[in-house]
C-alpha cells in the first residue's frame, strides 16, 4: 500500500503526548473503503489464517485485550486492521510499504505463498507452501497481546524471524512514554529505532532509518533493537556501504544506504513527500527552496528525524498528512510554476487516501481515557479529523457501517463524495472545506476537555459507557457538519455543470 507516516516524540508534541499517524492509501486505480470498529477479546481469532499467504498461526495460548481496529470494509483480502489502541494504551499503525534493493532481496528473499502444483494424489504433486506475514495480518497478530511499545516491537520481530514476510514494511508502536519504528529487511530480518523524545519522524514509502547503532541493539537495546544475526548477515552479504577510516568502529551505519533505495522513482514518489512535511515543521531552521536549499524534493539525505522549530500539534499532523505542496510550484491546485511542475511530484493528500488514524496517548488525562484515536476517511485535502475515545466496546455506526455501496449514512462515503465534487471546484469550495475542518477539530478538542473532567469523577465501572456516550455525541455533531459541507459543495458543482444555461424557463 502507498502510505505516509509521521511520528512525534513526547517532548516534540504540544502536550507531551506521544503521537503516531499514518495515511493509508489504496493502490493506483482503485479505492479501499475503510471502517472503524472495536475488537473484543471474545471476538479475537484463536487460530489465525491469512487470506493472502494462507499462513495459520495458533493464538489459543495467548490472552487478548480489547483493541480498536480500522479494517477493510470489504474483507476479500483479509482484515487489514491498519491502526488501533489496546487496553494497555499501546498504539500500533501498520504498515508503511517500504522500498529495498536487489542485494537485500538476494541475501534474504521475501517469503511468498507457493501455490500447489499438480493434483493431490497424483504423481508429481507438490503441496502448497504458505507465505509469511504482511500488512494484512500484523495488527491482529500483535496489538491484542502487548503491554508496551517495546513489547510490540519484540513480538513482531519474533514473528518475522519465525514466519518471514512477503513484503517490505515499516510499523509504528507507541505507549505513553516511547515511540518505536520497525522496518523489515528482506524476508526475515528487521530493525527498530526509538524515536527521540524531542523529535518527529517523516516516512514516505521508502526505507527511512538513516543511522543505527548495532552495539546498542545487541546490548541494552535502549534506542535500537534488531534481529539477533543482523550484524553477521550484513557482513556475510557485504551490505554495509559506510565509508570508514582504517580502524573506525563498525557499530554505527546507515540502513537507508545499506537496505533501501535511491531510485529515479523515489525522487518523484517518495522524497518529495518527506521534503514537504519537513518544509512545514522546520520552516525556519532549514532552507527548502531556491539555489541555496539545504534539501530539495529529490534529496536522498533528508533526515529520518528532526527537532521541530516549535511543538507539533494534532492540527500540524493533519496538515502535513494532507499536503499537496501548497506555496510551491508543485501544488496541483496552485497557480505557481507550470502545468508540468504542478503534476511533477506525488502529493501526500492524494485522491487515493483511504483513512488517516492519528493515535494520541496523553499522560495527563485520567486513567482509562488517555488514548484518543483521531480519524479521517477519504482524501485528506477535503476531510476532517474526528476525536474518539478507543476505550469503548463499540464505535458509532457512522464510522463502523462502511459497506461496498455508496451511502451518505457512512462517514467514509460522505467524505469520498465531498472530495470528488470539490476537487474540480477547488477555489470555490476550499473556504467551506477549511471552515468544516476547523469546526470539527474545535468540537473534538472541546469534547475531550469536557469528557476528561467528567471522567475524573466517574467510577471505573461506568467509564467505558461514558466514553461511548461522548463518542456518540461527537459523531452526531460530525454528521451534521459533514452533511452541511456536502450540501455546499454539491450546490457549487451543480451550478458549474457544463449544460448550465443562464436563461430560466418562462
Amino acid at each position: 500500500m502507498a502510505c505516509t507516516t509521521i511520528l512525534v516524540g513526547k517532548k516534540a508534541s504540544y502536550d507531551e503526548s506521544t503521537i503516531i499517524a499514518r495515511n493509508e492509501d489504496s493502490g493506483n486505480g482503485e479505492f479501499c473503503p475503510k471502517r472503524l470498529e472495536q475488537i473484543l477479546p471474545q471476538d479475537q481469532p484463536r487460530v489465525y489464517r491469512s487470506v493472502i499467504s494462507h499462513l495459520e498461526i495458533d493464538l489459543s495460548e495467548l490472552t487478548p485485550q480489547r483493541y480498536s481496529s480500522v479494517p477493510n470494509a470489504i474483507d476479500d483480502e483479509g482484515i487489514w486492521a491498519s491502526a488501533g489502541v489496546n487496553e494497555s494504551d499501546v498504539a500500533m499503525s501498520a504498515t508503511e510499504t517500504l522500498t529495498t534493493n536487489e542485494r537485500v532481496l538476494g541475501a534474504d528473499p521475501l517469503v511468498a505463498l507457493q501455490p500447489a502444483q499438480g493434483t493431490a494424489g497424483e504423481e508429481g504433486y507438490v503441496p502448497e507452501v504458505p507465505g509469511g506475514i504482511g500488512e494484512e495480518d500484523m495488527v491482529t497478530l500483535v496489538l491484542p497481546y502487548v503491554h508496551t511499545a517495546r513489547e510490540g516491537v519484540l513480538r513482531l520481530g519474533a514473528l518475522l524471524e519465525r514466519y518471514g514476510t512477503y513484503e517490505m514494511n515499516g510499523i509504528a508502536f507507541s505507549d505513553l512514554d516511547e515511540v518505536w519504528w520497525l522496518e523489515t529487511i528482506g524476508g526475515h530480518h528487521w530493525m527498530a529505532r526509538r524515536v527521540p523524545d524531542d523529535s518527529y519522524v517523516t516516512m514516505p514509502n521508502q526505507l527511512g532509518i538513516d543511522s543505527f547503532d548495532l552495539a546498542d541493539a545487541e546490548g541494552e537495546g535502549t534506542e535500537h533493537l534488531c534481529s539477533a544475526d543482523l550484524r553477521a548477515w550484513m557482513a556475510e552479504n557485504h551490505l554495509d556501504l559506510t565509508v570508514r577510516a582504517e580502524g573506525e568502529p563498525v557499530d554505527v551505519f546507515n540502513p537507508r544506504e545499506a537496505f533501501g533505495s535511491a531510485s529515479d522513482a523515489d525522487h518523484v514518489y517518495n522524497t518529495p513527500r518527506a521534503w514537504s512535511m519537513q518544509r512545514v515543521l522546520n520552516a525556519r531552521s532549514c532552507v527548502w527552496d531556491g539555489p541555496d536549499a539545504t534539501y530539495t524534493p529529490e534529496s536522498d539525505d533528508i533526515p529520518w528525524c528532526q527537532r521541530p522549530d516549535r511543538l507539533v500539534t494534532i492540527e500540524d499532523v493533519k496538515y502535513v498528512l494532507s499536503l499537496h505542496y501548497q506555496g510551491t510550484p508543485y501544488d496541483c491546485y496552485g497557480d505557481k510554476g507550470t502545468p508540468e511542475s504542478r503534476r511533477r511530484y506525488r502529493p501526500i493528500g492524494i485522491n487515493r487516501n483511504s483513512q488517516l488514524a492519528v493515535l494520541q496517548l496523553r499522560p495527563y488525562a485520567p486513567a482509562g481515557c488517555r488514548a484518543v484515536q483521531w480519524m479521517a476517511f477519504g482524501s485528506n485535502a477535503f476531510n476532517a479529523l474526528v476525536a474518539l475515545y478507543p476505550a469503548v466496546d463499540a464505535m458509532p455506526d457512522y464510522l463502523a457501517n462502511t459497506g461496498k455501496e455508496v451511502s451518505t449514512e457512512s462517514f467514509y462515503w460522505a467524505n469520498r463524495l465531498i472530495a470528488a465534487l470539490a476537487d474540480k471546484h477547488y477555489g470555490a469550495c476550499v473556504a467551506d472545506v477549511e471552515r468544516y475542518q476547523m469546526r470539527v477539530g474545535s468540537l473534538g478538542h472541546a469534547l475531550l476537555a469536557q469528557t476528561d473532567r467528567k471522567a475524573a469523577e466517574v467510577p471505573e465501572a461506568e467509564l467505558s459507557g461514558m466514553l461511548a456516550a461522548a463518542n456518540e455525541q461527537m459523531v452526531r455533531d460530525l454528521r451534521a457538519e459533514t452533511d452541511k459541507l456536502l450540501s455546499k459543495v454539491l450546490y457549487v458543482a451543480s451550478m458549474d455543470m457544463r449544460n448550465a444555461f443562464a436563461r430560466s424557463d418562462g
